[in-house]
């Protein structure tokens, strides 16, 4: 389906106006379910004098479909053209800024209202119903049409949408299936739909609806002592175009405001309002399960740094090198693995930032290296983020990578008086074909020189990157540099981004 903003493409309209059209469409979806209708936005096109007689000076720029009735259009009709009526009535309603309604054709009823910013008409919205196919009308579908009305008439003034007020629907936010209440100019209600009295039986009140104050209604059930939005007021009485939640003992409930107004004077609001004590509660189950998470990730944290140095403290004790060698490699593999789970201890997210893991990697394994040299390091590219179970095997090879790049390469400090340095480089790839991403990283030194034959890899390093590398279903190469230095490239398979 076509954007918004790729179809105002086509019109020669301000800045404010794009924006006004945009929050226009960002909010209509409601009175599309208050009006049981299709609406369509038709906007002027941009045309010069030398412009086609016999082009349409009308697009059709968006399209809004009920969630309360039956549709009008079934197939995406953006960028249509309107027949001959169809763009005489556009033109009639642009220039004049008045709402027409032309006889029904058949079983088709069309309302054209002009969308109107600071005085004048910039767009024309029409109203689609399907009288045929129309619900038949009782008291809910009365009063939703007549607050459509409203909504429709404050357009055509300018009035709506309002603003400095967000538009659409996130998480938790009223639509009209939820609840709908209209309230008086003295915020009383004078109509309640039984979704919006179910909610209102669900927070405690037991007497008739139509008739009470809902601000009282509210402010009773609040328990004392508990902090109210300083919103709650306003949008109860529908003096404001906000939103608000409330939370009591029985319920957590959302309510949205939108003024009423006629030529400019608040006349009354309309309040949509939901029940999202059962959101709310899994939010909560949600944040604790997160929670947990993050604290057993920063108890494997430590409990492998604690390990780590029972190890570097029994390697003191030992007097054959090579044990302690062995020991200290182990220590130095498990803080690796312990950067992975503490950067998961760190954040909500359920991937890990791997471009800060492989900057600490780098700067640790360096200051752990035993080489004589000052060896600088870089990372170039970006890793991106990444699942924990890949974030741990990268972690292990590029680690073991640097350390051997370091080690090897400028173990006699030797960098051809060149002054040290290791470069890892990353790129993230797609193999649309095999439908997978795809992970190709460099890791670049300027020493004496290191790349083994497949018969010498028995070092238990390259090994350990070898396996790992076999289980990200990837490839590995190491390759000496001229005039001196060693380049070893991999490419892998990310977890998660497809099957296979």
């Amino acid at each position: 389906m076509v954007a918004l903003r790729d179809t105002l493409s086509r019109s020669s309209m301000s800045g404010a106006d794009i924006d006004w059209l945009h929050r226009l469409v960002g909010d209509w979806q409601m009175v599309a379910d208050l009006a049981f209708a299709d609406l369509t936005l038709w906007l002027p096109v941009q045309r010069d004098d030398e412009a086609d007689p016999h082009v349409s000076p009308w697009f059709l720029a968006a399209h809004a479909r009920p969630s309360t009735g039956p549709n009008f259009y079934h197939d995406d009709v953006i960028g249509e053209t309107p027949g001959a009526e169809r763009a005489r009535l556009l033109s009639q309603v642009m220039e004049t800024g008045r709402s027409t309604t032309p006889d029904e054709i058949g079983f088709v009823r069309e309302q054209y209202v002009p969308v109107v910013r600071t005085g004048r008409p910039i767009a024309v919205l029409v109203r689609h119903t399907d009288v045929q196919n129309m619900r038949q009308q009782g008291g809910l579908e009365v009063n939703y049409l007549q607050i459509s009305q409203q909504l429709f008439s404050m357009i055509a003034e300018g009035a709506f949408p309002m603003d400095h007020v967000a538009t659409g629907v996130g998480r938790g936010t009223p639509r009209v299936g939820d609840g709908v209440l209209r309230l008086t100019a003295e915020g009383i209600i004078d109509y309640a739909s039984p979704n919006a009295v179910s909610a209102l039986r669900r927070l405690g009140h037991t007497d008739h609806v139509n008739g009470a104050d809902l601000a009282q209604i509210v402010a009773s059930r609040i328990a004392q002592g508990s902090t109210v939005d300083e919103t709650v007021p306003l949008v109860l009485t529908g003096r404001a175009p906000w939103g608000t939640e409330i939370e009591t003992g029985r319920m957590n409930l959302t309510m949205r405001s939108v003024p009423l107004t006629r030529g400019g004077e608040r006349v009354g609001a309309l309040l949509l309002l939901r029940d999202v004590s059962e959101i709310r509660r899994r939010e909560r189950e949600l944040l604790s399960k997160e929670a947990t998470i993050r604290e057993i990730h920063h108890r494997v944290k430590n409990n492998l740094q604690t390990v780590a140095a029972l190890l570097r403290l029994q390697s003191r004790r030992l007097d054959d090198p090579k044990a302690q060698e062995a020991l200290a490699e182990a220590g130095r593999r498990l803080s690796t693995v312990a950067l992975v789970h503490d950067t998961l201890s760190q954040g909500f997210s359920e991937r890990v930032d791997f471009d800060d893991v492989a900057a600490r990697i780098l700067r640790a394994t360096v200051e752990v290296a035993s080489t004589q040299a000052v060896v600088a390091t870089a990372v170039e590219g970006s890793f991106g983020w990444l699942p924990p179970d890949d974030a741990t095997h990268l972690a292990m090879v590029l680690a073991e990578l640097v350390h051997n790049a370091v080690e090897h390469g400028f173990e006699e400090g030797g960098s051809g008086g060149e002054a040290a340095r290791v470069v890892v480089a990353a790129r993230r790839a797609r193999d649309d074909e095999a439908e997978v991403d795809l992970l190709e990283v460099s890791v670049t030194d300027n020493g004496s020189g290191y790349a083994p034959a497949t018969s010498d890899r028995q070092g238990l390093g390259t090994q350990i990157v070898e396996a790992l590398i076999t289980d990200l279903r990837g490839q590995i190469s190491w390759e000496t540099t001229k005039p001196h230095g060693t380049v070893v490239r991999f490419t892998v398979r990310l977890r998660g981004s497809a099957t296979g």
